[in-house]
């Protein structure tokens, strides 16, 4: 179901038959690097994170991580964009992530703008966060051009790595 769309994007919600991308996804080097290996490592294993994760928001909060389509490329899967609520974080989070060949191109600045006019507008959050790892210099130098400052260092998460949060009142 699409949810949104930009100039360049097709915004869909993710659906079970969209796990050899979100396998793909979850394994290329920069997902890997930043964000974790989350042991997804077969397709059956990607439908289960989608139903446990992406479809269990869309019911639980009313969004979610959605799937990115590129429009000039036959509106190809390129990434993900979205918000999710963590029980560690008071905020709801925002976040993003691309296959190798689509980072660096600007889709994460235009899926994020239109992700945070649906946060406003539709979900009426009033404020958003957003957590990276320090050596992440490309996601935080999108989250300042989105207009998100730095607040502290924290360490939400069991592994006790220690995460940059961002946020931005809307």
């Amino acid at each position: 179901m699409i949810v949104a769309e930009t100039k360049r994007l097709k915004i869909f919600k993710f659906s079970i038959t969209d796990a050899p991308f979100f396998l793909e996804l979850v394994n290329s080097p920069n997902w890997i690097k930043y964000i974790g290996d989350r042991n997804t490592k077969t397709i059956k294993d990607a439908e289960e994170r989608i139903t446990k994760g992406h479809l269990k928001n869309y019911k639980e909060f009313g969004f979610g991580f959605y799937k990115l389509l590129l429009k000039e490329e036959n509106n190809k899967s390129i990434g993900t964009c979205g918000l999710i609520k963590r029980e560690e974080l008071d905020d709801v989070d925002i976040g993003f992530a691309f296959l190798p060949e689509y980072e660096g191109k600007g889709y994460g600045f235009e899926a994020s703008v239109e992700i945070m006019k649906l946060a406003k507008n539709q979900f009426n959050l009033k404020r958003l966060a957003a957590i990276t790892t320090p050596e992440n210099k490309n996601s935080i130098k999108l989250l300042e051009k989105l207009g998100f400052n730095f607040e502290k260092r924290i360490k939400p998460f069991e592994d006790g790595e220690e995460l940059l949060l961002f946020a931005k009142n809307l």
